[in-house]
């Protein structure tokens, strides 16, 4: 599949249900375990409580939300690629934009489960920093930090 397809545009309500719905599938296959919150819960945080400290990017293709990244200058909180569009490329281009957007120094967490993403995060330059932090799901994980250089 061509990069060119894939349409970066600003997180929008009307996009709602299929972000939440590609965030819960993808989170759920990378950690093994059902989502612990509804999906009306997610709906309001992605509305009304990620927007206030978070910039929110989407990735569409063919009107279908593929991607999303939540991120400001100094941390990305969440990175979500569809199960069916990994590794074409997406996250790639959705993390590249964090990092035009950064000071020069990005952080975030990923579960320590989550290996897929810890070798992603690590292809991109990102170094651990971190472990053990405990979080909801009590699952172990790992904080990463970029720094542009």
């Amino acid at each position: 599949m061509s990069q060119n397809n894939i349409k970066i545009t600003p997180y929008h309500p009307k996009y709602a249900e299929q972000t939440v719905n590609m965030w819960r599938a993808s989170k759920e296959q990378a950690i093994g375990q059902n989502e612990i919150h509804s999906f009306e819960s997610q709906i309001d945080f992605l509305n009304n409580i990620l927007p206030k400290e978070f910039d929110i990017d989407l990735a569409i293709i063919d009107k279908k939300v593929v991607g999303m990244i939540a991120y400001n200058e100094s941390e990305v909180s969440q990175l979500y690629i569809h199960i069916e569009y990994q590794r074409m490329g997406i996250g790639k281009i959705l993390l590249e934009k964090a990092k035009e957007q950064s000071r020069g120094r990005l952080t975030l967490y990923t579960f320590e489960v989550n290996e897929k993403a810890q070798r992603f995060y690590e292809k991109h330059g990102f170094k651990i920093i971190g472990r053990g932090h405990e979080n909801e799901k009590n699952l172990p994980d790992i904080q990463y930090e970029w720094i542009f250089e």
